[in-house]
């Protein structure tokens, strides 16, 4: 079974869908609230789940009522939670085409990695989101070591990328991140992807190029979709596709989720299981 283990962010979303974003003051009645699970290293997880991989997260979460409600929402991922506090990210959803807003005060304290070798034992890739340094530069000096392969959720410049993406061999990077392609590659980085929303994913590696076009889908909710097609790429990554040619697998599955309202992990269960009655990539 493909084992993927990601590292970063988990945090409590509170998300509600509207008809129209209020204006500065304005109060709007939602359509309909949810308590979930959030965060790029949390989607990811719960994205390779739903693919059928063996999934472990490692995070930071507080000891109280917010950080329980995550960990029991967060089954079947194993989760390995140091003591830090629950981030909670409140997002809203326009109806008519998916588009969301988020407020969120993500990782607010430092944290301390606990041992990890059982989790980089158990592991074929892992997957960070550049959030808790304390964590994910650890986790990418050891795995690199080792030689698992390390992919990077770079979805906006945080200060310790300029430590961590040496140790970096996939940085998959979101339409607005801040540094280009040739930049991210001169820290050493073979493989440098980006996504550009309803647009090809574009690549470069050793001087090549290219593009991936993504699947025509009716939006319904882009809230996570990013974080699912990392989980996606790391999962294919780790049942043995070319890292190349599992950008295509990333972003169906990604499709998969702006398509989706509500429960986006059993939708996406159900599409894996769809595709050849088996749960492979």
């Amino acid at each position: 079974m493909a084992a993927v283990l990601c590292v970063g962010l988990t945090t409590l979303d509170v998300t509600q869908r509207v008809d129209a974003f209020p204006a500065p003051g304005e109060k709007v009645r939602s359509l309909d609230a949810v308590l979930s699970p959030g965060g790029p290293a949390a989607n990811a997880a719960r994205a390779v789940a739903a693919l059928g991989g063996k999934s472990a997260l490692l995070t930071a979460l507080g000891a109280d009522a917010l950080g329980e409600f995550v960990m029991a929402s967060l089954d079947p991922v194993q989760v390995t939670a140091v003591a830090g506090t629950t981030p909670v990210s409140m997002v809203v959803v326009r109806d008519a085409d998916g588009e969301r807003t988020v407020v969120s005060r993500n990782a607010s304290m430092p944290v301390v990695a606990p041992d990890l070798s059982g989790l980089l034992a158990a592991a074929d890739v892992v997957l960070l989101d550049g959030h808790h340094e304390g964590l994910v530069i650890p986790v990418a000096q050891q795995a690199k070591a080792m030689g698992l392969p390390v992919v990077l959720d770079a979805g906006s410049w945080k200060p310790v990328l300029d430590h961590l993406l040496p140790l970096v061999d996939v940085a998959a990077c979101s339409s607005g991140f801040e540094r280009s392609e040739a930049e991210v590659h001169s820290y050493g980085v073979p493989l440098v992807i980006r996504t550009h929303g309803a647009k090809p994913v574009t690549w470069s590696r050793n001087g090549s190029t290219g593009e991936v076009p993504v699947p025509a889908v009716e939006v319904k909710d882009t809230n996570g979709a990013g974080d699912v097609w990392h989980g996606a790429y790391a999962y294919a990554l780790a049942s043995g596709a070319d890292p190349v040619a599992a950008i295509g697998f990333a972003s169906e599955a990604a499709a998969v989720r702006v398509g989706a309202v509500g429960d986006w992990v059993e939708r996406l269960a159900r599409w894996q299981d769809s595709r050849s009655g088996s749960r492979s990539c």
